[in-house]
C-alpha cells in the first residue's frame, strides 16, 4: 500500500463534560484474574440496550460515549472495555461467546485489532451495514460493507524526560537500536513494548514493523539483549512511565499517551523520523448481535461529521473525516485482505516462536 496521509484534529481541546455515567461495573471477563471496566448510561428501565464492547479505554472513549447517550437519552448504552484478543475470541467462538451469566453478548464491536476485525469478517461473524454514512468513507476505511474505520492512531515511542534528558532520546528507530547495542546499556531493562503474545494490537504493530522496517529483526534482538519490558496494552507501558519503572515505550497509541499528558503526567511523544505506524480503531456489527438495529445508529454517529468532531475533540483519536494536517511521515495501514498474511495460523506461529527467541522468553 502506497504511503498516504492520515487527517489530524487541528488540536486536543482539553474541555471536560459532566459525567452522564450513572453507573461503573467490574465483571471478571474470563482472561487470567483481569477486571475490565465497564460504563453504563442511560435510564435502567430503558427499552432499548446497545451493548458495545471494545477495546478503546474509557479514559479515551468517554466523551464519545457520553455525547451519544446525551443526542440518545431513552436508550441505555453498556460499553465494556476488553482486550483485542479477548474481543477476538468472543466473537470467533461458535456462536458468539456472551462471556460470564452477567455479561451481555455483544451488538457492535469496536477494536484497535484491525487484522482480528478482518479476519471475523473473512469468517463470515460479521453483517454488512449500508448508510449514506458508510458510503461516505473512503475506500481503505470500509470493507465489504462489513468493517468499518472509526478512527485512525499514530503509534509513537514515549519517554520520561525525568530519566532521559533531550540527548539522549531516540527520535527513529535506528538511533534506538543505537542506543540498545550501546555497551553502556542505557535502556537495560528501562525499555517497555507490547507483549505480542498477549496483545492483538501489539502483534499487528510488530509484523506490520517486520513488513516495512529492514532493521526490524536487528532492532528485536536489541530487545531481548536489553531486558525489554513487555506489557499487555499502551495503559500498561504508560503505567510504567508515570510509576519510573520504565524509561521509554515503544509503539504507544498517542491519544493514550496525549490523555495522561493533557492531566498532568510528564511524559513526552516522539513520532519517530523514518515512518509512523498510522492504525484504524475498527468496528463491526457480529452476526450474533441482539440489536443489530441499535447498533448501525451508534455507528452511523462514529462515522457522521458531528461524531467524528466529537471523537477528535474528546478522544484524541484522529477522525476518518478531516481536512487538518497529516501525520507525519504516516504508514498508514487500512483495511483490507491483506491484514490477513499474518494472521494465516502457520505464519503467525512461525512469527511468535521467533519473536519468543529473540526477546529470550519461554
Amino acid at each position: 500500500m502506497n504511503a498516504r496521509p492520515f487527517p489530524l484534529p487541528a488540536g486536543r481541546p482539553r474541555r471536560r463534560h459532566a459525567l452522564a455515567v450513572i453507573a461503573a461495573l467490574f465483571w471478571s471477563a474470563g482472561c487470567g484474574a483481569a477486571d475490565f471496566e465497564t460504563a453504563v448510561l442511560g435510564p435502567r428501565d430503558a427499552a432499548d440496550v446497545l451493548v458495545v464492547q471494545g477495546s478503546t479505554s474509557l479514559r479515551v472513549f468517554r466523551g464519545v460515549l457520553e455525547d451519544f447517550g446525551r443526542r440518545n437519552p431513552a436508550l441505555r448504552l453498556v460499553y465494556t472495555e476488553l482486550p483485542t484478543q479477548e474481543l477476538y475470541a468472543r466473537q470467533a467462538a461458535p456462536g458468539g461467546r456472551p462471556g460470564p451469566a452477567d455479561m451481555p453478548r455483544a451488538d457492535l464491536v469496536v477494536s484497535s485489532s484491525m487484522d482480528l476485525q478482518t479476519k471475523l469478517v473473512n469468517d463470515g461473524r460479521a453483517l454488512p451495514h449500508i448508510s449514506a454514512q458508510t458510503r461516505d468513507l473512503p475506500a481503505w476505511a470500509n470493507w465489504r460493507d462489513e468493517v468499518f474505520s472509526i478512527a485512525v492512531e499514530a503509534l509513537v515511542m514515549v519517554y520520561d524526560p525525568r530519566q532521559l534528558g533531550p540527548g539522549q532520546v531516540p527520535r527513529s528507530r535506528r538511533e534506538l537500536l543505537s542506543r540498545l547495542q550501546d555497551p553502556a546499556q542505557p535502556l537495560a531493562g528501562r525499555l517497555a513494548t507490547y507483549d505480542v503474545r498477549r496483545s492483538g494490537i501489539g502483534y499487528l504493530a510488530a509484523t506490520q514493523d517486520a513488513r516495512l522496517d529492514s532493521m526490524a529483526g536487528a532492532l528485536l534482538a536489541a530487545f531481548g539483549r536489553s531486558n525489554v519490558i513487555v506489557s499487555d496494552s499502551s495503559d500498561d507501558m504508560l503505567d510504567l512511565l508515570a510509576q519510573g519503572k520504565a524509561a521509554m515505550a515503544y509503539n504507544v497509541l498517542d491519544s493514550y499517551a496525549q490523555k495522561r499528558i493533557d492531566r498532568g503526567t510528564p511524559l513526552r511523544i516522539v513520532y519517530p523520523d523514518d515512518y509512523t505506524l498510522v492504525l484504524s480503531h475498527a468496528a463491526l456489527i457480529p452476526r450474533q448481535a441482539r440489536r443489530p438495529d441499535l447498533a448501525a445508529r451508534f455507528l452511523d454517529y462514529l462515522l457522521s461529521r458531528e461524531g467524528q468532531a466529537v471523537i477528535a475533540s474528546e478522544s484524541g483519536m484522529r477522525p476518518v473525516r478531516s481536512g487538518a494536517a497529516p501525520v507525519p511521515r504516516a504508514r498508514p495501514v487500512g483495511l483490507g485482505v491483506g491484514l490477513l498474511v499474518y494472521q494465516d495460523p502457520l505464519k503467525k506461529a512461525h512469527f511468535l516462536d521467533l519473536w519468543r527467541a529473540a526477546l529470550r522468553l519461554d
